[in-house]
């Protein structure tokens, strides 16, 4: 190696150690200046508790709604009806996660409060501002604004049977594809924000597949059911309304640990499960209205035949409410009536109902943190099954729940 071979490498070697030295210097500069922001930083957790007592004013402690709230009629006492922790954030640009358990679940009417999965899914946006999505995961059914009206929102206590009929607790494994607007993605969460009880976003339009055996419970055919809903909010004036309309198909497989023994089914135990629904919802500005109902075609007992039977069904609610501010405190009166005939597929015997009922009630919110509601419920609903034939039980009852935000 000559002379000037030797001078050039030497003069590199120098360079190399003088860029690296003061790029390290830089660097350590720019690590006192700049916080490095990891995925974890964008992690929320937010959650909710309800505490409920039914008793008070009862007539007929005969009179139960096993979907709505276990803790009805005889028996009944002070009871948590939901324990929520919900972890949440946008881990990145176009993706985002939500997972829910509840720690007030009911395996059975005696054995309370387990942990149990609501909610896991993943949202994977196709654009910056994630007005096309697709979720994946377990989540809610897009079909029914209270349906999926969080009850931390909700005024009445429990959800109309007409609606939440389709899909126990709401929820289902299945892939969802949502659309909207940047500006109404917006509108969505301020109004849930702001007090005015929405539904939370779920998109102008929906689309997707689910098992359809509803939450928690494994697919029992190799038929996913279809759903799609269009929904869209708009402003006149001050107002705001929400028309919506929704429809979902499928085969249900009624499970055989429901069976009675004796009940008479199809074969393969698949039912035709479908339905249309129109939604109807005016925020209260102050005053506020609340319109829902379905129609269509899903297992329902037939005591006749005392068969399990493909019926036709219908049924909703109207609920008008009122927002008042007084200071920091709201106060929603409200009223609401339901009607609902037909199938319950999720419970025993895919149980016969017919139900017509009157909730009035006040919801008082003296702090974000906290919310007290009194519902005084009037009701006849007829339930019956292989074992419980020829059963209608009317009464009235005041119901209380305490509600802790946080």
């Amino acid at each position: 190696m000559n002379f000037f071979s030797k001078t050039i490498i030497t003069l590199l070697v120098v360079l190399m150690s003088f860029f690296s030295v003061k790029g390290q210097i830089t660097l350590q500069k720019a690590d006192s200046t700049t916080k490095k922001s990891n995925w974890y930083d964008n992690l929320s957790l937010r959650g909710y508790a309800q505490f409920r007592y039914n008793r008070l004013l009862e007539t007929n402690d005969k009179l139960k709604c096993e979907q709505c709230d276990r803790s009805w009629g005889e028996n009944g006492g002070l009871f948590l009806r939901r324990v929520r922790l919900v972890f949440f954030g946008q881990i990145s640009k176009r993706v985002y996660f939500y997972i829910q358990p509840d720690f007030a679940s009911s395996a059975s009417t005696t054995s309370l409060n387990f942990g149990q999965l609501r909610d896991a899914y993943f949202d994977i946006g196709f654009d910056d501002d994630n007005e096309f999505r697709i979720r994946l995961g377990q989540s809610k059914i897009p079909y029914g604004f209270e349906n999926m009206q969080s009850s931390q929102n909700r005024l009445t206590l429990d959800r109309n049977d007409a609606l939440n009929s389709a899909v126990a607790n709401e929820r289902d494994l299945g892939a969802f594809f949502y659309w909207e607007p940047k500006a109404t993605r917006a509108l969505f969460s301020e109004l849930v924000k702001i007090g005015l009880k929405g539904s939370g976003d779920y998109g102008v339009f929906a689309f997707g597949v689910f098992n359809g055996q509803t939450a928690n419970k494994p697919e029992l055919n190799n038929k996913l059911h279809i759903v799609s809903r269009l929904s869209y909010p708009f402003q006149i004036k001050n107002q705001i309304i929400e028309p919506g309309i929704q429809a979902y198909t499928g085969k249900f497989v009624v499970a055989k640990d429901q069976l009675s023994p004796g009940v008479k089914t199809v074969s393969d135990l698949n039912y035709t499960d479908q339905r249309v629904a129109a939604s109807l919802i005016v925020y209260p500005k102050p005053f506020g209205v609340e319109a829902e109902y379905n129609i269509g075609r899903g297992p329902e007992f037939n005591k006749l035949t005392d068969s399990i039977e493909v019926q036709k069904l219908s049924g909703g609610y109207v609920l008008l409410n009122y927002m008042i501010k007084h200071k920091s405190q709201f106060y929603y009166p409200f009223v609401k009536y339901q009607y609902y005939d037909g199938g319950k597929k999720h419970e025993r015997d895919a149980r016969s109902y017919t139900v017509k009922e009157l909730e009035i009630g006040l919801e008082w919110q003296p702090v974000k943190s906290f919310e007290l509601v009194a519902m005084y419920t009037i009701s006849n609903r007829r339930f019956e099954d292989f074992s419980l034939k020829n059963n209608r039980q009317a009464g009235q009852l005041l119901r209380l729940q305490a509600q802790v935000n946080f």
